[in-house]
């Protein structure tokens, strides 16, 4: 059965065209997870557990006929963004960006997935910041989670390093390997605060503990206008 056919707002408006192909609920989340690359049907549902699975198929549907995903044909079940897809990018950073500047407090069984927090990674990376700064690898564990985001100059590779991670992970960029590395800790709902500057207990595991400087100092999110910025995170 063919998906539905996207309802229209009977608006010529830009942005009304754009949330009629992917401003249904759970599309643009859909596209956040595809942005770390190639993602199984069974991927995409175990990342995002709460969606129905005949939601999920119908919006694969849905955006595979806006031309913004594509299935993958070296991957059974696989499912990849087009080049018009990893045009929403910069959208989805932008609406992370906001959505962490918005208080409130997750809820206990809220789920964070590798891909998620890449993403949350790349809308607080400061790349002008980061290119004055030493080649670096961050070893982040928020929680159950744990990615490997590298960092030089204004280049970032963020990569999932759970339990769960593919057994042979690889980077998407040619980085190599910093001689500077921090592995640190922080709880999955103090995430928030150690990148709005809250004061949050972060446990530095390995690496000089003024590499926690360099990591606030790359990823970051400053304050929206009307917004309160947060006292410094304390070290554990």
């Amino acid at each position: 059965m063919a998906a539905r056919s996207p309802r229209g707002f009977g608006q010529s408006g830009g942005v009304a065209r754009a949330l009629e192909r992917v401003g249904e609920r759970w599309a643009l989340l859909i596209v956040r997870d595809l942005l770390a690359g190639a993602r199984r049907y069974s991927d995409l549902k175990a990342g995002l557990p709460r969606i129905p699975t005949n939601i999920l198929s119908d919006r694969l549907k849905e955006l595979q006929e806006a031309g913004v995903v594509r299935r993958v044909p070296t991957v059974r079940g696989g499912y990849e963004l087009t080049a018009l897809g990893r045009e929403l990018e910069p959208v989805v950073l932008a609406l992370e960006r906001w959505g962490w500047a918005q208080a409130g407090e997750g809820a206990e069984a809220d789920v964070l997935t590798a891909d998620a927090l890449a993403v949350t990674l790349h809308a607080a990376f400061h790349d002008r910041q980061a290119e004055a700064l030493p080649p670096t690898e961050y070893l982040l564990h928020a929680g159950e989670t744990s990615v490997s985001a590298v960092v030089d100059g204004r280049l970032l590779d963020v990569m999932d390093v759970g339990p769960a991670a593919l057994p042979q992970p690889h980077r998407r960029v040619d980085i190599a390997a910093p001689a500077d590395v921090l592995e640190l800790r922080v709880d999955r709902d103090d995430l928030g605060g150690l990148l709005c500057g809250g004061m949050v207990a972060v446990q530095v595991l390995a690496g000089r503990d003024e590499l926690l400087a360099r990591f606030r100092r790359t990823f970051r999110f400053d304050p929206l206008p009307g917004a309160e910025a947060a006292p410094e995170a304390s070290v554990a």
